[in-house]
């Protein structure tokens, strides 16, 4: 799923989640770290917003919390806390998702686990991205990629330097915004972590568009290149925003029609 194949991906969660057995894979945890039943329930939340299908995202994520806090154990809580957290924002249930992180930081601190602190940091950032509180983001995000970087855990980095730029654009820090995404186009090519690919080139059309000297011909470049990306991912959610952001620059540029084309087939399949 990580490396954008999402319909692949969700289908192994799939079996992994019929295959589970309390009984028999519970006792597991002390191998890997978590209960496997809980992420799987908590990446397949991502792979369906991702494909689509917010509703299924949002009863995977409530699964996937429920059985974290079946098993009794604090670092399967802290896992879904963290990963259950995203879909929840991306479906823009912004409280429950704060209620996660809150949650999250508390027992992390409780266990003094600081690689859980250092997740729930990123998040609150991109929550704060998201809700209007880009110095807070700035902060959040900058620092929390910092301690990754530190202890060398790349997952996830694109998807961080994405949001931190989003940040920077709100803050209308341009040359912050567009050396972040430059770094996260290039940490995706290093780490072939592609699932947030589309977006990324998105958010760089966006900022190409808010440049002191706005280069239109290089957004439309970075909204196609998104949206081509989106569909041979099958990411309908990346899709859409693509497509809407290529839609108001045609508009924009007296193209209505052209953009109605394009908005219409997108809208008739996100579920």
């Amino acid at each position: 799923m990580l490396s954008g194949e999402l319909a692949d991906g969700r289908a192994h969660f799939d079996q992994a989640i019929a295959l589970y057995d309390p009984g028999s894979h519970r006792q597991l945890a002390t191998r890997f770290g978590e209960d496997q039943n809980v992420p799987s329930f908590a990446f397949r939340a991502w792979a369906a917003w991702l494909l689509g299908y917010p509703e299924a995202a949002l009863c995977d994520a409530d699964e996937a919390l429920k059985s974290a806090r079946a098993t009794g154990q604090a670092a399967t809580l802290m896992f879904a806390l963290h990963f259950t957290a995203h879909p929840l924002i991306l479906c823009g249930h912004y409280s429950r998702a704060s209620a996660h992180l809150q949650e999250l930081g508390a027992l992390a601190e409780q266990k003094a686990a600081p690689f859980w602190t250092i997740n729930r940091t990123l998040s609150q950032g991109f929550l704060f991205a998201v809700t209007g509180e880009p110095s807070n983001a700035v902060e959040m995000i900058t620092s929390g990629i910092a301690a990754k970087r530190a202890i060398n855990y790349t997952l996830s980095l694109p998807w961080w330097l994405s949001q931190l730029a989003v940040a920077h654009v709100d803050l209308d820090q341009l040359d912050d915004a567009q050396r972040c995404i430059s770094e996260a186009l290039d940490a995706i090519e290093k780490t072939k972590e592609r699932w947030c690919e589309a977006e990324a080139y998105r958010l760089a059309g966006g900022i190409a568009l808010k440049a002191a000297q706005p280069d239109v011909g290089k957004a439309q470049d970075y909204f196609e290149r998104a949206l081509a990306v989106a569909r041979q991912q099958q990411a309908k959610s990346w899709e859409l925003r693509a497509a809407m952001s290529l839609a108001r620059l045609w508009r924009d540029q007296g193209k209505a029609q052209q953009a109605r084309e394009l908005l219409a087939p997108v809208l008739r399949v996100v579920h």
